[in-house]
């Protein structure tokens, strides 16, 4: 999953525009916003077959077509791109998440190849590399944290709560549940010499669940953050349980049991990101995620097959929603700003 926040508020100001006619906004002195977060899908299979994925079970089938793994060849105009892009707009920072599928799967090799490559490219022109994995959390054994630590890449797992909630949905592709593993890899991640490397738990709602008992079965891990991810849908195909022909906020009311008890504990150290984005809006600021509000995106992905595209959220729409049409063999990532 892609929903991570920019690195950087944009302007006071600087909401989505009104209109989507890109040479009148140029004309008018509108100028994008760089981007400062790269997805980076470097393996497009998983070694889970979770229910509720946007990328295998919805609309948007182009998995299919793509390579498993991405290449070095693809990796290193990556990064070439990305510090490219970062001397354009003279970035002092950009992020970069390794992401999938499992971005797991790719191997130690790959990654360590693919994050050191990145770096180095970005340092000759003199920007920063903040670096990530959104993971199911299987395979983060020693071996993975060792070169995590070594590499210093923060790692996100996703958890949907206890093993009820978890299992409804993330099971193996034979229809065993996932709990247990990926509980017994958050104890490696969250209570050893590895918990500076945690960079927080996802999880996907599921209104059937208990929201105090699922927020107490994420906090046994000790998060610094979570983020809870409202399932994808649009008006064709609503989330679950979301009539839009009905007043009804089901998720709404899943959340605020949620929100009383960490807005009214002084204590609660977790950082819970949707909360916090809406509170940024309500008291005047803008968003620092494509999940809410209207400030622009400042991620960029990036296929295994090299292919820039948009945010993954558009593929619950339909096949092929989130492509561009670019690839960063013949495209810089400014190309992908005026899309």
């Amino acid at each position: 999953m892609s929903e991570n926040p920019a690195l950087e508020t944009p302007p006071a100001g600087n909401t989505f525009p009104a209109t989507l006619d890109v040479a009148a906004l140029l004309a008018s002195g509108w100028r994008p916003l760089a981007f400062r977060q790269f997805i980076l899908k470097i393996h497009s299979r998983c070694d889970l077959a979770c229910r509720h994925c946007y990328v295998y079970e919805m609309a948007d089938q182009s998995w299919r077509a793509q390579p498993r793994r991405m290449s070095r060849a693809v990796a290193d105009r990556t990064a070439g791109r990305i510090a490219e892009h970062a001397l354009t707009h003279e970035l002092g920072e950009v992020e970069i998440i390794l992401h999938g599928g499992e971005p797991l799967l790719a191997g130690p090799e790959f990654i360590s190849h693919l994050v050191r490559t990145v770096r180095g490219a970005a340092a000759d022109v003199g920007t920063r590399v903040r670096a990530g994995v959104q993971t199911n959390g299987l395979r983060l054994d020693e071996d993975c944290l060792r070169l995590f630590d070594g590499l210093e890449i923060r790692v996100g797992v996703s958890l949907d709560g206890d093993a009820g909630a978890h299992d409804r949905h993330r099971r193996r592709a034979d229809g065993r549940g996932s709990h247990a593993a990926v509980a017994a890899s958050l104890r490696r991640l969250a209570f050893g010499p590895f918990h500076h490397l945690f960079g927080g738990l996802l999880c996907t709602i599921d209104i059937r669940n208990d929201p105090l008992t699922t927020y107490e079965a994420l906090l046994e891990f000790d998060p610094p953050s979570v983020d809870f991810l409202l399932p994808h849908g649009n008006w064709a195909a609503p989330p679950p349980f979301r009539d839009p022909a009905s007043s009804a906020t089901p998720y709404a009311d899943w959340l605020i049991p949620i929100f009383d008890r960490w807005y009214g504990s002084a204590a609660e150290q977790t950082e819970i990101r949707v909360f916090r984005e809406i509170m940024r809006l309500l008291t005047g600021g803008v968003s620092r995620t494509e999940a809410v509000g209207l400030s622009p995106a400042r991620m960029a992905v990036v296929e295994t097959d090299g292919g820039i595209e948009q945010s993954d959220i558009l593929k619950s729409a339909y096949h092929g929603a989130a492509a561009t049409r670019l690839h960063v063999l013949r495209d810089p990532f400014d190309a992908a700003l005026l899309h």
